[in-house]
């Protein structure tokens, strides 16, 4: 079970108008979009107990493998999290919701065998500790799965992106991020970055700011060091 800590109110982050509309978006995006293949990938191959950051409604919950043992399923929005815990009555492996934010997982140290990231390391509020707090709850050797968006290669969408990410993108989707360099803040927290691909969400030629996105595998190092520290 979860160890609750006192640091994190339980809506520490509050975005009620926005999360209904993901709410909405997300499930087209899945059955329309193509995102639940994404999803299906992410996730393949998981096994023990899984810590999920950012759980949303719930999408994730019914493409875990059998191999996993229990899920964490942290969601720090109160109108996401309510959907999560019915979505977690539908999953085949035991998926428990509760509050907490990135930046202080309420949970103990190399608790967990997988972590996953699911369209959530763009709205974290402080990405380096997020990540820090990530790998120190990952045993050694543990996998964190990330589906995310990222910063686009190409510079002309990058500029955009990070216009954006200083004006309205973040006020009107729930604090999200376009231009964030998820592969190197990745690998700036102490993960190895194992196979992981980039693509672009929709495939075709319409590119929006939050098209570029990336799906890999990253692993906390054996030993005992805690890597670098954010703060």
């Amino acid at each position: 079970m979860p160890l609750r800590s006192t640091k994190v109110p339980h809506d520490a982050v509050h975005h009620p108008l926005f999360a209904r509309f993901y709410a909405r978006m997300s499930v087209a995006a899945d059955t329309r979009g193509g995102i639940a293949a994404y999803r299906a990938e992410l996730l393949a191959g998981l096994s023990g107990r899984v810590i999920e950051i950012g759980a949303g409604n719930g999408l994730n919950f019914v493409h875990y493998p059998m191999a996993v043992s229990e899920v964490v399923a942290l969601e720090p929005e109160r109108t996401l999290r309510k959907l999560a815990a019915e979505a977690a009555l539908h999953a085949e492996v035991p998926v428990d919701v509760v509050p907490g934010a990135a930046e202080a997982l309420p949970v103990k140290s190399e608790a967990f065998d997988g972590a996953v990231a699911s369209l959530v390391l763009c709205s974290v509020r402080d990405l380096p500790r997020a990540l820090s707090e990530i790998r120190r709850v990952l045993r050694p050797g543990g996998e964190l799965r990330f589906f995310e968006h990222t910063l686009a290669k190409s510079p002309g969408l990058a500029r955009t992106q990070r216009v954006l990410d200083r004006t309205v993108w973040p006020l009107m989707c729930g604090g999200c991020h376009t231009a964030r360099d998820t592969i190197a803040a990745i690998e700036a927290a102490g993960f190895e970055l194992g196979t992981h691909r980039r693509f672009r969400v929709p495939e075709g030629r319409v590119q929006l700011p939050t098209s570029p996105c990336v799906l890999g595998v990253a692993r906390r190092p054996f030993g005992t060091d805690q890597g670098p520290a954010p703060w």
